[in-house]
């Protein structure tokens, strides 16, 4: 079975729908301001209004007041929340909102032991990220894929350096359930390209046909 495509960092309501057009399953708006990617609550609404049906929106949120996130759920109706930073599933939960937690991989964390603090109605799956010094995510790093174990209790989301020319090996090697993309996908930072993001789904829906 295919993986799960979503496409994270948009910006504008017209690369969005070009977006699900090329077939993404999911495109996720960042609410982070430190990032060359984060978006402002109106255009965020443009953005989910401009999409087609069955088109999932995530929202990317990192150590976030709980106030902000409910204030952009006022205004934005998203699929899905996107927890980047350190979030407990207490926070997460309260929202009463599907969520996805997102975990930096070093090779001293239990992904397994992580992942099953997690475990509820609400929690759709992990997704694991290359691991930086002070930077929460979308940073093109790539990490060892040896690190993920088999026998998470959650779906996994695989996200962190990939782009066109690696996302069918780390699907064949390591079978998420979604992979997640943003800066592999971009002419330059923050801006996506239409021929990387087409270029990008074609190589992980492959996976089908090999």
């Amino acid at each position: 079975m295919n993986p799960r495509i979503k496409i994270c960092g948009l910006l504008d309501p017209e690369m969005a729908r070009r977006t699900a057009e090329l077939g993404a399953d999911a495109i996720g708006l960042v609410f982070y301001p430190p990032s060359p990617r984060h978006v402002e609550i109106a255009v965020a609404a443009q953005i989910v209004a401009a999409l087609p049906a069955f088109v999932s929106s995530v929202g990317l949120f990192v150590n976030a007041e709980a106030a902000f996130v409910r204030s952009v759920l006022d205004r934005v109706p998203l699929d899905i929340l996107q927890f980047h930073g350190d979030e407990t599933p207490e926070y997460c939960r309260q929202f009463g909102r599907p969520y996805l937690k997102a975990l930096r991989v070093t090779p001293d964390i239990n992904l397994v032991e992580y992942a099953q603090r997690f475990v509820d109605a609400l929690c759709k799956g992990i997704l694991v990220d290359a691991f930086v010094e002070g930077v929460p995510g979308g940073t093109g790093e790539a990490f060892d894929w040896d690190l993920l174990p088999k026998d998470l209790s959650l779906p996994l989301v695989l996200s962190g350096g990939l782009h066109p020319d690696n996302v069918y090996e780390a699907i064949c090697k390591v079978r998420p359930w979604a992979v997640d993309v943003s800066s592999g996908v971009e002419s330059s930072k923050g801006i996506k390209d239409a021929a990387k993001i087409a270029a990008f789904i074609n190589q992980a829906e492959r996976k089908a046909h090999d």
